[in-house]
C-alpha cells in the first residue's frame, strides 16, 4: 500500500517518534517536520501531558488519509503535483492542520490559494471539478469559502461566454425568439450544461441562482434543467402502471431533486416544452411530491395546452385501488387552468426586463380536438364512470368544436365499452353532443347506431332531413350543414316517439336523397343541351307579351317534396319553420329555365 511505502521511506535513516492515525490509516513519522509547518500538530504535541507523545489521532481530517499523505509530503519537502483532482482536499486539510504563514513561509495554505486563483478557478471545467469534489468536504469547504468561490467563478464564466452564443433581447417577433432558442439550445447543452449535471442538486441550485443574479436570461435555463432532470430522474417507472420499485432513500433524493427543478423552471410561458412538463408531472405524481409542486406543473401545462399532443395527457394513474387506468382528475385540472387563462385573459407575470414573448393567437380549436382525442382514448376504460366522462366532456368549450365528430366518436367508444348503461345514463352522455354539427359520414353512422338512444337517432335524422331539404331548395352549395337557429329538444318527457316514426323518417330521408340525385343528373343534362344549342332571339307571343316561364325541374321536385311529410312530432305539430321553407322554394322557381 502507498502509505506503507511512505512510512518505509521516512523511517530508513532516522527512527520515527510519532504515529499519526488519519482516516483509519497509520503513518509512522517524525515530530519535527510536522510541528515545523502544522500549527495544529504543534499545539497537540506541546500541550500533551505525556512528554513522549507517540500516537496522534486525526479522525475528522478533511480528505482522510489521501489528504494527510500529501500534507505530510509537503512537511518533509517532497515534491508532488497539485491538480484540480486534489486541490480541494489539500486546501481543506491545510486549513485543518493550520499550515499558515504564521508557522512557515510559503506554507500549504498560501500554495493552494495561489493554485486556485491562478489555475483551477480560471476555467469552467476546473471550477466545476473543484466544486464537485468540495461536496464531500463539508463543512470545511464552506468555512474556507471554497464552494462559494467556485460557484461565483462558474456563474461569472458562463455569463461572460454566453453573451457570444445567446441572442440579445432585441427581437420582438415570436418566431424569431423561438428560432433563436432552438438554434442555441444545442450550443448551450454542448458547451457547459453537461458539466453542471455532476453537481449535487443543492449545489446546482446555488449555481443557477448565482447565474441569474449575474444577469443570465432565465428562459435560457430550459435545456440545462431538462438535461439535469433527465440524468437525475433516470430509472423511474413513470410511463407504466405498477408497484414502486425504488428504495425509500433513493425515492426521497429524487423527490428533492424534482421539487428543486420545478422551483427553478423559467417563468416565461414557452421556455419549456409541454412534453418535458408532462414528464415532470408524471414523476411528481409517482414520487408523491408536495401538492404545490404538482399544481405548479399542472398550471404550466394548462397555459401551454395548445402545444400538447395526446401522449402528454395520457398520465398513468398511480393509485392502486382499482381506479381508472389514466389520471383523469389531473387532466381535468389542467383543462380548467387553460379555460381560466382563455376566459380571463391572464398570462404568466413578466417583469419589464423579462417579457419573453407575447401570447400566440387563440388555439382553442386545437385544444378542442386534443381533448376529444383524449376523451376517445380513455373511453374504453371500464372503470371510467359516467359522471367523470360527462364532467370532462362538459369542460370542452363549444366554440372549440367545429364539428361534433370527435365527441361522437368518444361517446360511441364509451357506450361500446359500457354496454350496461341505463337509458337515462345514455341520454346524459349523448347530451354532450350537438347533432347539428355532425358531418355527413357521422350522421350516416349515427343513424344506424343501435347503441345510441332512440331520441338521439331521431334528432340526427331530423337535422339530416333539414340539410337535405335546404340543398334541394338551392339554399346551400356544396352540401354543407346549415345553421339551424333552434335546437330541437327530443329528450323532453312530452315526446313519446314510436318505432314507426323512426322508420318513417329514415324512408323520407332516403327518398329525399334519391330525388336530389335525380335532380343533379337532370341539371347536368340540361347544361349540356344549353351548350350545344345555338342562341336565338327571345321568343314572344303574338300578343306581344312575354311567354310564361316553363316548368322547371326544381318545380317538379318541389311538388314531390310536398307529398313527403315533413318532420312531425308525436303531438302532431309541425316544426315552426316548415311553412317558411316551402315559401322560400316558390321564390326560387324561376332560378332555372
Amino acid at each position: 500500500m502507498v502509505f506503507q511505502l511512505f512510512n518505509r521511506i521516512f523511517s530508513q535513516e532516522i527512527p520515527s517518534d510519532i504515529t499519526v492515525q488519519a482516516g483509519g490509516a497509520s503513518f509512522t513519522l517524525h515530530k519535527f517536520p510536522l510541528v515545523s509547518k502544522s500549527g495544529y500538530i504543534r499545539k497537540l504535541v506541546s500541550g500533551a501531558s505525556d512528554a513522549d507523545l507517540s500516537v496522534l489521532e486525526l479522525p475528522d481530517l478533511p480528505g482522510g488519509p489521501e489528504a494527510f499523505e500529501l500534507a505530510a509530503k509537503f512537511c518533509y519537502g517532497i515534491n508532488f503535483e497539485i491538480s484540480t483532482d486534489n486541490i480541494a482536499m489539500l486546501r481543506c486539510a491545510a486549513e485543518y492542520l493550520e499550515m499558515t504563514e504564521d508557522y512557515a513561509v510559503g506554507n500549504l495554505v498560501s500554495r493552494t490559494e495561489a493554485y486556485l486563483d491562478e489555475v483551477a478557478l480560471t476555467s469552467l471545467s476546473g471550477a466545476v471539478s473543484v466544486l464537485h469534489l468540495s461536496e464531500s468536504l463539508h463543512p470545511m469547504a464552506e468555512k474556507v469559502k471554497l464552494m462559494s468561490r467556485c460557484i461565483d467563478s462558474i456563474a461569472y464564466i458562463i455569463c461572460k461566454e454566453s453573451q457570444l452564443c445567446l441572442p440579445g433581447r432585441t427581437e420582438t417577433n415570436n418566431d424569431i425568439v423561438h428560432s433563436s432558442l432552438v438554434s442555441n439550445a444545442k450550443t448551450i447543452v454542448d458547451w457547459w450544461a453537461e458539466d453542471l449535471t455532476v453537481l449535487r442538486i443543492d449545489i446546482f441550485q446555488r449555481v443557477v441562482i448565482a447565474m441569474i443574479a449575474r444577469g443570465f436570461k432565465q428562459y435560457a435555463l430550459g435545456p440545462v434543467l431538462m438535461l439535469y432532470a433527465q440524468k437525475s430522474l433516470r430509472g423511474l417507472e413513470i410511463f407504466g402502471r405498477g408497484r414502486k420499485k425504488i428504495d425509500p432513500k433513493q425515492e426521497h433524493e429524487k423527490r428533492v431533486v424534482l421539487e428543486t427543478i420545478v422551483s427553478l423552471l423559467p417563468r416565461e410561458k414557452y421556455a419549456m416544452s409541454v412534453s418535458f412538463l408532462s414528464m415532470l408531472l408524471r414523476a411528481a405524481i409517482y414520487l408523491e411530491t408536495t401538492v404545490a409542486c404538482r399544481l405548479d406543473l399542472e398550471k404550466r401545462m394548462g397555459l401551454q395546452l395548445g402545444q400538447a399532443v395526446l401522449d402528454d395527457l395520457l398520465i398513468p394513474s398511480y393509485s392502486f385501488t382499482g381506479d381508472t387506468l389514466f389520471d383523469v382528475d389531473t387532466v381535468q385540472r389542467i383543462l380548467t387552468n387553460y379555460m381560466e387563462c382563455e376566459i380571463d385573459g391572464t398570462r404568466l407575470s413578466y417583469s419589464a426586463d423579462d417579457d419573453f414573448v407575447s401570447p400566440p393567437p387563440s388555439d382553442m380549436e386545437r385544444v378542442g380536438k386534443l381533448l376529444e382525442s383524449y376523451l376517445a382514448e380513455i373511453s374504453s376504460d371500464r372503470n371510467l364512470s359516467v359522471s367523470r366522462f360527462i364532467s370532462l366532456g362538459e369542460l370542452i368549450p363549444e366554440q372549440a368544436r367545429i364539428t361534433e365528430d370527435g365527441m361522437y366518436r368518444a361517446i360511441d367508444i364509451y357506450m361500446k365499452a359500457h354496454p350496461a348503461l341505463s337509458d337515462m345514463e345514455r341520454k346524459k352522455v349523448c347530451s354532450l353532443m350537438d347533432c347539428q354539427k355532425l358531418s355527413r359520414e357521422a350522421c350516416a353512422h349515427a343513424a344506424q347506431n343501435d347503441r345510441l338512444p332512440v331520441q338521439t337517432v331521431v334528432q340526427v335524422l331530423y337535422y339530416e332531413q333539414q340539410r337535405l331539404r335546404d340543398v334541394m331548395n338551392g339554399s346551400l352549395s356544396g352540401g354543407e350543414s346549415p345553421v339551424i337557429t333552434q335546437k330541437v329538444d327530443l329528450y323532453s318527457e312530452d315526446n313519446h316517439l314510436v318505432p314507426n316514426e323512426l322508420s318513417k323518417l329514415r324512408r323520407e330521408n332516403e327518398d329525399l336523397k334519391i330525388e336530389l340525385a335525380r335532380a343533379r343528373m337532370r341539371i347536368k343534362e340540361l347544361e349540356k343541351l344549353a351548350v350545344n344549342t345555338p342562341s336565338v332571339g327571345t321568343p314572344t307571343s303574338s300578343s306581344g307579351k312575354p311567354p310564361l316561364p316553363r316548368k322547371s325541374l326544381i318545380n317538379s321536385v318541389s311538388k314531390k317534396l310536398g307529398r313527403l311529410y315533413p318532420f312531425v312530432r308525436a303531438d302532431g305539430v309541425k316544426p315552426s319553420d316548415s311553412k317558411g321553407r316551402t315559401k322560400a322554394s316558390k321564390d326560387r322557381r324561376h332560378s332555372i329555365s
